[in-house]
């Protein structure tokens, strides 16, 4: 073998493991995402990093859930890189971020939720208005008998305060009206379904991902349902949210795109709705 043919195959397989270094870099990231918030997103989000981690083997991501309000305590603090919110950052959140970082935060919309209300399959109590839902959980409504149900109490059982699911419900069902003095607080949407489980006369509320041995009521006359999220006729209909502090970069950035895509697969799974219909 000539000297010059002996170059040409050196030059080749240095080309080669140099092609090999770059594609492994570019496929595969490493590092650790952190995140934490919303229990709505929880069962969400855990998924989200047990299928990303496959996709990149090097990177860990630690997904906790909690409440938004500490998920977006954590991401003000610095020990999360990224907030998983049920709701929008509120106006003294956002000026801690300010104040703090001197940025307002990036926000991601990352799925849609059809707020359910909760009933024990045992209540023949299936169909709600938006009123008779603002007279119960305000306490005007505290019998089910007023809403063609059995004479029977009725047992509110709510989220907690920091709860981005509690508030979103105060604002959009309450219309800002206090809940009753006799609603039972459950620190998570787990919980809220147990307690409606286990009593006859309970109702609660949470995502349309938790529950699926209760009863989801209609609320004016509507299920709440993929299809009827899509055409805007189901009354309680919420997005879902990441957070971060800046423009993400890296090993975050590329978690994001894949949630935004492939990721999207995953919201269908867990019980959620997609931002994309399967034929977008």
């Amino acid at each position: 073998m000539t000297m010059n043919r002996l170059i040409r195959l050196f030059l080749l397989l240095v080309s080669i493991l140099m092609f090999q270094q770059c594609a492994t870099s570019h496929f595969m990231n490493t590092g650790t995402i952190r995140i934490k918030g919303s229990d709505t997103m929880r069962i969400l989000t855990e998924r989200w990093a047990e299928e990303y981690m496959k996709v990149q083997p090097n990177v860990a991501v630690y997904a906790e859930g909690g409440e938004t309000g500490h998920g977006i305590q954590a991401l003000i603090d610095g020990s999360a890189d990224i907030c998983a919110a049920s709701r929008p950052l509120r106006a003294n959140e956002i000026h801690l971020l300010a104040q703090r970082y001197k940025k307002l935060g990036i926000l991601f919309l990352v799925a849609k939720d059809a707020l359910s209300v909760y009933v024990n399959p045992g209540n023949n109590v299936n169909d709600l208005s938006s009123e008779q839902l603002k007279g119960i959980f305000t306490g005007e409504l505290s019998n089910w008998n007023k809403v063609g149900g059995s004479d029977a109490g009725i047992r509110v059982i709510i989220r907690s305060p920091n709860s981005g699911t509690y508030l979103y419900f105060k604002e959009h069902i309450l219309d800002g009206v206090e809940y009753t003095n006799d609603a039972i607080a459950s620190p998570t949407t787990n919980e809220v379904v147990q307690r409606v489980e286990e009593n006859p006369h309970a109702i609660g509320y949470g995502g349309i991902a938790y529950g699926p041995d209760i009863t989801h009521c209609r609320i004016d006359g509507v299920l709440p349902t993929e299809a009827n999220v899509r055409n805007d006729t189901y009354p309680i209909i919420r997005y879902l949210y990441l957070y971060t502090i800046d423009t993400p970069q890296g090993v975050i950035k590329d978690f994001i795109d894949w949630v935004l895509n492939d990721g999207q697969d995953v919201v269908k799974k867990v019980g959620y709705i997609p931002l994309w219909n399967d034929g977008d």
